[in-house]
């Protein structure tokens, strides 16, 4: 069986930090503790000056398989999430076709289980064709499927999301939440966000729905979930990395860039548990389509060291609060065993240099599509080796 000894590591997950040396045998953590020995076939790792952190999990990508692979496919997508750090991602249903049926969620399964790279699961769209006006069908979709999502365009229909909460309720199903009124958003793109945010928020504590919400981007809606927990509305939420880096509009992604305002309150957010996780709304574009205007941006290789550089180098919080915003907590949403480094748990681990400093270099994404507003940006914190179950599957010999 196949070894793996990281001696001399700092070992942070989201309940604290100890410098140990990590045994991995088979798709597990066989040991942790201080100097541990290695025979002829353990493949031993210098982790001095590294630190050893659960793999990150997205709950938030876009993978364009089927309909759309000149944009990205499912191995680019997958190869992009690890040298990231993250196994586990969750795709967006906004392919072509849209992914409203099991068929649909099984080709995307079944060919990513064929890659083997990471743990792929993929959303179903609420309502049919992602039109807001028809539901799909809940009843039909296996235990395997966590949560609905009709992300990239929302629903607008009071009604059709008061059913899809009823059904969602009765199924045990989350609806995912693109929070925009398309018919505000062209001439007011905050409250777009910020009435959907109350709306849904109101109508989890009516029916009891899981809702989790989308990339929030705005100090209202991130008050509006405050509040909405506070009175027991069963919802989470996320932000993205570019809407804790950024300010004052420039790229074009959906929710857009917002203001300096926005961004300390999803960081106050982010420290009072407000908003759960990061998730990176990993979405590639073609130039010619960027060009066009498409909205959205490639984020899974740029999420950790952003985040990394704009919270924790910052000083606003620990790194053991940003392993638990990008392991341990989405992990908790997906109802995954996963986010802590203990004896026994799956070796699902990410080796990270927090003392490396790096330029974005468009050469060096390994996604089909190139759409970052990072490129040219130097940031803190770099990913040096991706384990899953075990194997190394970036930064080293598989």
């Amino acid at each position: 069986m196949k070894k793996t000894l990281i001696k001399n590591v700092q070992v942070t997950d989201h309940r604290g930090s100890k410098l140990a040396d990590v045994l991995i045998e088979g798709k597990t953590i066989k040991e942790i503790g201080q100097d541990l020995k290695a025979d002829e076939n353990t493949l031993v790792i210098d982790g001095t000056d590294k630190v050893l952190m659960p793999s990150f999990v997205d709950l938030h990508v876009h993978f364009r398989d089927p309909g759309l692979t000149y944009k990205e496919d499912i191995e680019s997508g997958s190869r992009a999430a690890l040298k990231g750090g993250y196994t586990i991602c969750y795709a967006m249903a906004n392919t072509k076709p849209v992914c409203d049926n099991m068929e649909v969620h099984d080709y995307v399964i079944n060919k990513s289980k064929d890659l083997d790279l990471i743990d792929l699961y993929q959303i179903i769209a609420v309502t049919k064709n992602l039109e807001g006006k028809e539901l799909t069908d809940f009843g039909s979709f296996g235990p395997e499927v966590k949560f609905l999502s009709d992300d990239g365009k929302g629903i607008l229909s009071n009604h059709i999301m008061y059913q899809a909460c009823l059904e969602a309720k009765k199924h045990g199903l989350g609806i995912m939440v693109h929070g925009e009124d398309p018919e505000i958003s062209p001439y007011n793109y905050r409250l777009a966000e910020d009435i959907i945010t109350l709306r849904d928020t109101y109508l989890s504590k009516e029916t009891g729905a899981r809702i989790h919400f989308s990339h929030v981007s705005t100090a209202g809606s991130v008050d509006i979930i405050r509040k909405g927990k506070a009175e027991g509305a069963n919802i989470t939420c996320e932000t993205s990395p570019h809407h804790l880096y950024f300010a004052g509009g420039g790229y074009r992604v959906n929710p857009p860039i917002r203001e300096e305002a926005d961004v300390k309150a999803l960081i106050e957010g982010i420290k009072d548990g407000t908003v759960d996780c990061i998730a990176t709304d990993h979405a590639p574009h073609s130039k010619e389509d960027k060009e066009k205007g498409a909205p959205g941006m490639v984020g899974l290789e740029t999420a950790f060291s952003t985040v990394y550089t704009v919270l924790v180098e910052s000083g606003e919080i620990s790194l053991e609060k940003l392993s638990e915003i990008m392991a341990y907590k989405p992990g908790k949403i997906l109802d995954l065993d996963h986010g802590q480094i203990d004896q026994g748990a799956l070796a699902d681990l990410v080796l990270v240099d927090l003392n490396k400093e790096y330029v974005v270099e468009e050469g060096d994404l390994v996604s089909k599509s190139k759409n970052s507003p990072f490129i040219g940006e130097k940031l803190k914190g770099q990913v040096v080796m991706t384990f899953r179950q075990g194997r190394i599957m970036y930064g080293g010999t598989n």
